[in-house]
């Protein structure tokens, strides 16, 4: 008997075929419903709906936000939320177009000041910022935790052994029924009293750091002891203080900027709790304690005796954490959240709210869609092009897979194939250049290396796993002969682009200005920013009657404004209201002037919008999340036919970017800041040396053992925790001793811990991005997470890889000596050869020989055994040396052989070797399928699993 998976679709015995195979042109069952790959719905679908395989947006919203647990909240408090993270992202802006100094010239009024900011009262407000949102966005509790629950059994035993009249019974009801107003929203709804409390006192350390700087100066001499008290700084509101003390709580004469501090590290905790999970909470709870407590350990104790630190107090263990730039809560990666990571995350909002997002997953199809087994390939390059502007693996998955995952489906995949193929896709988004993920610009800061390094290194990885994922792909489908989609159920390819092409341009902007222009990511960031709103502003005012005063007049004020710098030296604008300055040549007014370019386009299209308010744009389509805020937004001030005025869908765009860019920092925020804590605890005791010399001595001088124990961690606490925060910890952990324990360049060893990390999203027990997509294709969660790592396998061992052999990377030379290889390293065949070329080519042909292996099929079937010898294939061209340290390692502990031949000809040797087993492997497999000796093998197992 034959088992069906639960759909009721393909079935999971490889053995079974249908008598008719299908053609790659329809690649569908027959009785399949047409699918459409615009958005649209087929009548069948339609009637069909009852089947669950269609998920809408709002399902798939509904989703995401059960997974983030998230509230849904609306009316004044959705207005409040959204003038918030509108003002967080204008605040963002602001510091990446004019740095920390606050200063204006406007029109007629002349410069304003409000003063200059220090990195730390910046890095103060960015964590507020998020904070508030944080208490917003996320309940306290919903009441459904197993605390809650048990708790919520007191009353209801009280009653039953008491009575519900008796008066312990009924207070304890009263208790129950104060504790849910000030804490509770079961259904995520509301914004609770305590939620009131926080974000209070969220504002209140932002405001302190502004307003008290020169205290705080002080503070960093005398200690955190020598601040005023709290009766003092509060006045009148003293009394409250004076309250709390003569209620036993010392509260009153305790130091201000130290409660403050120890209140800002709380409020952080608690808004990692809510957003991020009670585990990352824990760990960094536990390294704060283990900051005041750690000297408990003594030195003489076997192993942990060098975890035996000097007796801090609380005191400077506050003023470390919460007053101090270098460490803490912060610390480099808060300061890197405020230059880089904000930026990029706005930046994806608004490419995604401009209707990019739909417009990539339509290319995808078009370009790969009527291929063979074509859903699942176009969900690889969707999700590789979400992943460019979402950086989530999570947010990745659920907002392609609600589109790609039921065409696969329908198509003739089975559900955990589906699901996996999604997940793994989505998760290489953080490894893929341009953007990647928050974890690459830390890197920036950590090991001090230009964002541009960073991309260039990270390309061939990113397309390796990439390559390996459509690999299985093929395969698969080639093995349960799946077919593509009919061409009518595709856009065509060309037209396609003739109306989305602007989509690109923000992209081979961002490029141009990291790796030509060779600019600062900040800077980078913000032009680019500037060229999108540009862009769709002109998109939105372009039409057949408009593209003439449209082009004309930003062409006119483009050239009124060098004449300007020209003839005054200063924009237009100021020297129509009397300002002046040195003039410029013609190129420096051709250069100023185009600085300014975006703005001016931005200008003459609202003009133009506003004077034809009927416009329709011919080529635009925002994001349906755009529309229906316009919609919410022009009902509420009861002008509901603003909602088809083109100008004012645009500044809604531009809105709706800001608050949702806001909205997915807010857990970047949280987790970084959190993370921030670890490093400032390991720098502040004086860990690192002995955390970096207890872990060299368990490792034993193996870097095999080393690496290991890097993924192996990798993986643990990546289980239900960001990328960036597993990235944090091992980089502050594990950094050094791999650094100090190998000639490992310092850039593989930071890109192997982000690669663990990344793989961590689809590694069962905890795959949280395997189960969203579990839950889009109906499947099995924890078989979809076990096929999902399956699929990712290639993202496991090209770690292994390029760590050992760094010519992967594109650098050259070993330690700290690596540097990225120029053109003059790659016209030097001697040396791009061997240790370039050769090593790509194998990793390329490595990754198809693990296909073969995963998915048990090449040719034909694969046996057991062939699958065995396939992924030896695959190890010895893709990490020979990794092989090779792991029989020396081995060989050494007993004493068997000595040191390892590390040599570039033992390297090429043992590819050869591999590439040899493979070609053997595969032309065996041709030949006994074109013989048909394998088309129902006797006792072979399911491939695909």
């Amino acid at each position: 008997m034959t088992n069906r998976t639960h759909d009721e679709g393909r079935t999971d015995d490889p053995t079974e075929h249908s008598d008719s195979p299908r053609s790659d042109q329809t690649g569908v069952h027959d009785d399949s419903p047409a699918v459409r790959t615009d958005g649209g719905e087929s009548p069948e679908d339609r009637a069909g709906e009852s089947t669950g395989d269609k998920l809408t947006e709002e399902q798939a919203q509904e989703m995401l936000e059960g997974i983030d647990r998230k509230r849904t909240i609306t009316g004044w408090a959705a207005v409040i939320t959204s003038i918030i993270a509108i003002s967080f992202s204008v605040f963002q802006m602001w510091l990446a177009a004019r740095g920390f100094d606050f200063t204006v010239t406007l029109p007629l009024v002349g410069e304003v000041s409000l003063g200059a900011l220090q990195l730390l009262q910046v890095n103060s407000i960015h964590v507020a910022f998020a904070l508030i949102l944080a208490f917003i966005l996320f309940p306290p509790t919903t009441g459904h935790g197993a605390f809650a629950t048990r708790l919520g059994r007191v009353v209801p035993s009280l009653a039953s052994s008491l009575g519900e009249d008796h008066p312990v019974t009924r207070a304890a009801d009263a208790v129950r029924r104060g504790v849910r107003w000030l804490a509770v929203d079961p259904e995520r709804e509301r914004v609770t009293p305590l939620d009131v409390l926080f974000i209070v006192l969220a504002a209140a350390t932002a405001i302190y750091m502004v307003m008290e700087w020169a205290e705080i100066q002080q503070l960093r001499i005398f200690g955190l002891e020598a601040g005023r008290s709290v009766a003092e700084y509060l006045g009148p509101l003293g009394i409250i203080a004076e309250a709390i003390s003569a209620l036993g709580i010392p509260l009153a004469d305790v130091s201000y900027p130290f409660f403050l501090g120890i209140v800002g590290v709380f409020l952080v905790l608690e808004a990692t709790r809510r957003s991020l999970g009670f585990y990352l909470t824990l760990i960094v709870a536990s390294f704060i304690v283990y900051a005041r407590f750690g000297y408990l350990i003594s030195p003489s104790m076997p192993l942990i005796g060098v975890l035996s630190i000097p007796e801090g107090t609380w005191p400077n263990i506050i003023q470390n954490l919460w007053y101090n730039t270098e460490n803490g809560v912060f610390g480099i990666p808060v300061t890197v959240s405020v230059q880089f990571i904000y930026i990029f995350i706005l930046f994806g909002a608004f490419l995604e709210m401009s209707g990019a997002g739909q417009w990539f997953i339509d290319l995808a199809y078009a370009a790969t869609g009527t291929r063979k087994g074509g859903p699942a390939k176009a969900s690889i390059l969707a999700s590789g092009f979400m992943g460019t502007i979402s950086g989530s693996s999570i947010a990745n998955t659920v907002t392609t897979g609600a589109f790609t995952i039921p065409l696969m489906k329908r198509s003739g995949y089975r559900s955990e194939f589906a699901g996996a193929v999604e997940a793994s896709a989505s998760s290489g988004g953080q490894i893929l250049p341009p953007v990647m993920g928050a974890a690459a610009f830390l890197m920036i800061e950590f090991i001090g290396v230009p964002f541009s390094e960073i991309i260039i290194a990270a390309a061939i990885p990113a397309v390796v796993f990439f390559f390996g994922v459509w690999v299985m792909v093929h395969l698969e489908a080639t093995r349960a002969n799946i077919g593509g989609l009919d061409r009518s159920e595709v856009v065509n390819l060309r037209s396609h682009l003739s109306r989305g092409w602007f989509y690109l341009i923000p992209i081979a902007l961002l490029l141009y200005y990291l790796l030509i222009e060779r600019l600062t990511v900040a800077r980078s960031a913000w032009f680019t920013l500037i060229a999108i709103m540009a862009l769709l502003a002109v998109v939105s005012a372009y039409n057949e009657r408009t593209r003439i005063p449209l082009i004309g007049g930003i062409v006119a004020l483009f050239v009124a404004q060098i004449g300007a710098y020209a003839a005054t030296g200063v924009g237009l604008i100021d020297a129509i209201t009397g300002g002046s300055g040195p003039a410029l040549s013609i190129t420096g007014a051709v250069l100023a002037a185009a600085g300014e370019l975006g703005i001016i386009a931005i200008f003459v299209s609202l003009v133009v919008m506003l004077a034809r308010p009927a416009l329709e744009s011919e080529l635009l389509e925002f994001d349906e999340a755009v529309d229906e805020a316009s919609d919410h937004l022009a009902n509420a001030i009861s002008r509901p036919s603003l909602s088809d005025i083109n100008a004012f869908r645009y500044v809604t765009f531009i809105g709706k970017s800001m608050d949702s860019g806001a909205r997915t920092s807010t857990e970047v925020v949280v987790a970084v800041a959190a993370a921030g804590i670890i490093p400032g605890v390991v720098s502040a005791t004086g860990l690192g040396p002995n955390l970096t010399a207890l872990i060299k001595a368990v490792a034993g001088g193996s870097i095999v053992l080393l690496l290991l124990f890097t993924a192996i961690a990798s993986i643990i606490l990546g289980m239900g925790m960001p990328t960036t925060v597993t990235y944090i910890i091992l980089v502050s952990l594990l950094g050094p001793a791999i650094a100090q324990s190998s000639d490992i360049p310092l850039l593989a060893a930071h890109l192997f811990i982000l690669y663990f990390g990344v793989i961590a999203d689809i590694t069962p027990p905890v795959a949280v991005a395997a189960y969203a997509a579990s839950g889009i294709a109906r499947s099995d969660p924890f078989q979809t997470g076990v096929q999902a790592f399956s699929l990712s396998l290639n993202k496991a061992v090209v770690p292994f890889a390029f760590a050992l052999t760094p010519g992967i990377l594109l650098l050259r030379g070993r330690g700290e000596a690596a540097t990225t290889v120029t053109f003059a390293d790659l016209t030097d065949f001697a040396y791009s050869i061997p240790e370039i070329l050769i090593p790509v080519i194998g990793v390329f042909i490595g990754v198809i020989a693990l296909g073969a292996t995963v998915i048990g099929y090449f040719y034909s079937r694969v046996s057991r055994v062939e699958r065995g010898l396939f992924a030896i294939a695959a190890f010895l061209l893709m990490a020979p040396m990794l092989l090779l340290n792991a029989v020396f390692d081995l060989g050494g502990a007993l004493g068997l052989v000595g040191t390892v031949p590390n040599t570039v000809t033992v390297d090429l040797a043992m590819r050869f070797a591999g590439g040899v087993l493979f070609g053997a492997l595969a032309l065996k497999n041709r030949r006994e399928a074109e013989q048909g000796k394998r088309e129902t093998p006797a006792g072979s197992p399911e491939p695909s699993d």
